[in-house]
């Protein structure tokens, strides 16, 4: 829907006609993806959201209920490959519980419907919602005959073939009291341990890899070639009937009974409750071993126990009357966290990962879990406030994960309670992971506190951060190598052409000595090849600024640059000086550089370390043996624009934009890229727009370029 969603409460009869109609499209394509092509686009919350709203609007407008409404449907109808089963006793859906609240409100309607006094007790049996797929399977004279899927609730596909090699379903019953015709109901599922396997082997043989246990079992089951389904692990749970020609019991527990006696797979968890307090308690039980199961489950249904109480209190539309689903949080479960893991980013960042017993949340298998930083880890906040009551996560927690829409999923509980004895807090790394270079944690100038995140300042020799280093090298403000984008460096590196800096610099001779060559290569030529190397050989005569930029060390930008590059003028004087900060944070050069005006603590602790890494200077010495670097003019202290500061907007026809830059600050001008009421002047050049409106509206003054080179005492761009 586009725009903001009309609340149901403000919808008038038009809107909501057109929004029921909107909803009943939408509803049925996703119950066609997820029933018939095992293949869901939406999570289980989202899609709970769709019908929930549904039903709101049609209680709200009841002439307005169509006779294909999703409220009157099931499933989605039969795929056409299968062979259709009638049911002989429909399969319906059920409805949902969300909070403990609507379990209570279950019981009190069960109870008002009954004319049962409120203290009268009422029993219900629970058992774990298995998330699979709902088959039916017909008995006569206790052999296997037929079984059929949901489909749309009165019409399913038959799969008799592929459920017969379900091995720890019966084929035949031999029980004395099995009815001569008994349909058993239940949920083919997979195992997560088998759902992990299977995928294995899908990727290894370049087929199709599942996204969940749930899809896996559905999309193994609908196989056209029953020795397909017969390779798949698949697994049943019996908890419900369709048609009999007798019942063993008169309770819903006692036909479960009867199941497991009968030699069908019950699940060992459904239990008898006598009251909604007893039905919650189980749901807690469930859910605290939920990630221990081996199998998905995503909540707990509740039935009426007692079948003539089944029988009077009937069904809805769509839904039994004497039974519910109290789902799970869509978007959270509670799991192991077996494994604290580092990885490194691209920018150097330590982010600790945790590693979890696998579950199922919002329809996506969780493994792992950012932990975000080390304060995260340590049950801190970047202000210092306390997370998860003040815990730390150790590996042995038993966790709270949380994960919404496409969100990452993240850890936001931790039950101590449930802490093995013997779980060490966890030591956050001092070196990197991958380079074994320092980790370094900066101190935040103006909150005098450390950095939540922790960086490896191995910078240009650690292969997590060489990608967006190279890529950052070769960019318009640094050296500006054309021909070289993202993802020429993507694939040279993919290929090792090239691993380091200097190695751009090489390799047109190493291309020269190779079998294979760079114009060889699939969308490349000799021009093209050609082309990249003379980029690359003008690259080679660099000024010290663009040098200091392209380099990437954090918090030095391009005006950084050219700030250090005036202040040290050529590149041996500032190689030594940054090597003498980085080996005395008390000495003379470290004291120099912070005292450049505009430098700082942080950046200058941040070129201290990553001077102070060995494998950085080898880098840079190679570097250097390729290039020529220019050396700074002397800034001119007694010139027209000497400590102004310039702007430069619109198109420059007789210099480049690099070029006036250069020329300014060369003459004192300081150059910014926005115009303020602090800007002394702009030059514009023609089709100068927004920067000349902000310019005349704080009263700027603006020029020419030709008032500029006037102003400067040049006749002409040089």
């Amino acid at each position: 829907m586009d725009g903001v969603e009309i609340a149901v409460a403000d919808l008038d009869s038009q809107q909501a006609k057109a929004e029921l109609a909107r909803l009943a499209k939408e509803i049925a394509a996703h119950d066609q993806r997820y029933y018939a092509e095992d293949e869901p686009s939406v999570s289980d919350a989202d899609y709970d959201l769709l019908r929930q709203r549904n039903e709101a609007i049609e209680a709200r407008f009841p002439k307005l209920v169509h006779k294909d409404s999703p409220s009157l449907r099931v499933g989605a109808g039969p795929a056409k490959q299968f062979s259709k089963v009638r049911h002989a006793v429909s399969m319906l859906s059920l409805g949902n519980a969300f909070n403990d609240q609507d379990v209570v409100d279950f019981e009190a309607r069960i109870k008002r419907f009954l004319s049962l006094d409120e203290t009268a007790e009422l029993a219900f049996t629970a058992e774990p919602k298995i998330d699979g797929l709902s088959i039916s399977v017909r008995y006569e004279n206790g052999k296997l005959v037929e079984a059929a899927t949901r489909g749309d609730g009165f019409e399913g596909e038959n799969v008799t073939a592929n459920v017969l090699t379900i091995s720890e379903l019966p084929k035949q019953v031999e029980a004395e009291d099995f009815p001569d015709v008994f349909e058993v109901r239940g949920e083919i599922y997979m195992s997560n341990k088998d759902f992990v396997a299977l995928n294995e082997k899908q990727s290894q043989a370049g087929g199709k890899v599942f996204a969940n246990p749930r899809n896996a079992a559905a999309g193994s089951l609908r196989q056209l070639d029953s020795s397909i389904t017969a390779s798949r692990p698949l697994k049943i749970f019996a908890y419900a009937w369709g048609e009999v020609s007798a019942l063993p019991a008169d309770t819903q527990h006692g036909v479960f009974e009867a199941f497991a006696r009968w030699g069908f797979p019950v699940n060992a968890l459904s239990e008898r409750c006598v009251s909604a307090k007893d039905m919650i308690a189980h749901y807690r039980m469930i859910e605290e071993q939920r990630a221990l199961l081996g199998y998905d489950i995503d909540g707990v249904v509740y039935k009426v126990d007692r079948l003539d109480y089944q029988e009077r209190l009937g069904f809805r539309s769509r839904t039994p009357r004497w039974a519910i689903a109290h789902k799970f949080p869509a978007e959270k479960a509670t799991t192991v966290l077996e494994g604290i893991d580092i990885q490194v980013g691209r920018t150097g960042a330590l982010t600790p990962v945790a590693r979890l017993l696998p579950v199922t949340v919002g329809g996506v298998v969780v493994s792992n879990a950012t932990l975000h930083n080390r304060d995260y880890l340590e049950g801190r906040g970047q202000n210092g406030e306390v997370l998860r009551g003040g815990a730390d996560l150790r590996v042995g927690d038993t966790v709270t994960i949380q994960r919404a829409g496409d969100v990452i999923p993240q850890i936001v509980d931790v039950d101590l309670s449930k802490r093995p004895d013997d779980a060490a807090p966890f030591v956050f790394p001092e070196r990197c992971p991958i380079c074994g270079s320092h980790v370094v944690r900066e101190l935040n100038e103006k909150t005098r506190k450390l950095d939540a995140v922790s960086r490896c300042s191995g910078g240009l020799q650690c292969s997590a951060q060489v990608v967006e280093r190279m890529k950052h090298f070769v960019s318009r403000g640094a050296f500006d190598i054309e021909g070289m984008g993202d993802k020429v460096i993507e694939a040279f590196l993919a290929d090792g052409l090239i691993e380091t800096l200097p190695d751009i610099f090489t390799l047109a001779k190493r291309d020269a000595d190779s079998f294979k060559k760079i114009r060889d290569r699939e969308g490349w030529g000799g021009t093209s090849a050609q082309n990249l190397f003379d980029a690359i050989d003008a690259a080679r005569s660099v000024e010290l600024a663009r040098l200091i930029y392209g380099l990437g060390i954090r918090h030095v930008g391009e005006t950084t640059g050219r700030m250090l590059a005036r202040h040290y003028a050529w590149v041996g004087n500032f190689i030594t000086a940054m090597k003498e900060a980085a080996a005395d944070r008390e000495g003379q050069a470290f004291v120099e550089l912070v005292d450049i005006d505009g430098l700082g603590d942080a950046v200058a602790g941040s070129l201290a370390d990553f001077f102070a890494e060995e494998h950085n200077l080898t880098v840079v010495d190679n570097l250097l043996q390729e290039l020529d670097v220019q050396d700074v003019e002397a800034v001119e202290t007694g010139s027209p624009v000497t400590g102004k500061t310039v702007v430069f907007t619109g198109k420059l026809e007789k210099m480049s934009r690099s070029e006036a830059k250069a020329m300014a600050e060369r003459l004192g001008a300081k150059v910014s890229g926005s115009v303020s009421a602090k800007t002394d002047l702009l030059v514009a050049g023609p089709g100068a727009g927004s920067k000349l409106k902000k310019a005349e509206s704080v009263g700027v003054e603006v020029i020419s370029e030709d008032d500029w080179f006037e102003l400067i005492g040049v006749s002409s761009a040089p």
